[in-house]
């Protein structure tokens, strides 16, 4: 296990499965469990940020209630919350939408399935730790 990481991580992600996988892999990179928070959509992603501060959102973009193409545009319209970083997991393949989540302030892509490494070593270039 690497070193504790000092952030807040949301992962939104409609499958528990899924959202269990990525939490494990969260834990791997360092940051520890008490500060990974979860949501099944993009509304409760929202409800989460209104009560805790997070410093990355891991976001799936095809879910139920609130996709997250939707919850990346609402996130930017919040000034409190635009800063956050966004870092798309996810099977979508369509370059207009994923241009679009460019458009949202979205500079990474990950695309499932993905190897947990991948996913450590991409959280660590956002949060900017070794």
């Amino acid at each position: 296990m690497n070193p504790s990481i000092n952030c807040h991580v949301l992962i939104v992600d409609d499958s528990p499965i899924l959202r269990s996988a990525i939490k494990k892999v969260v834990r791997l990179a360092g940051v520890p469990e008490e500060r990974v928070f979860e949501a099944g959509n993009g509304r409760e992603a929202l409800d989460v940020l209104a009560s805790v501060w997070v410093d990355l959102v891991l976001l799936d973009l095809n879910m139920p209630v609130m996709d997250g193409e939707a919850f990346a545009k609402e996130l930017r319209e919040h000034a409190e919350l635009r800063d956050v970083s966004v870092v798309i997991v996810s099977t979508e393949a369509n370059r207009a939408r994923l241009e679009r989540m460019r458009a949202y302030g979205v500079r990474h892509t990950l695309r499932k399935p993905f190897e947990p490494e991948e996913l450590c070593r991409l959280i660590s270039d956002v949060l900017g730790v070794a």
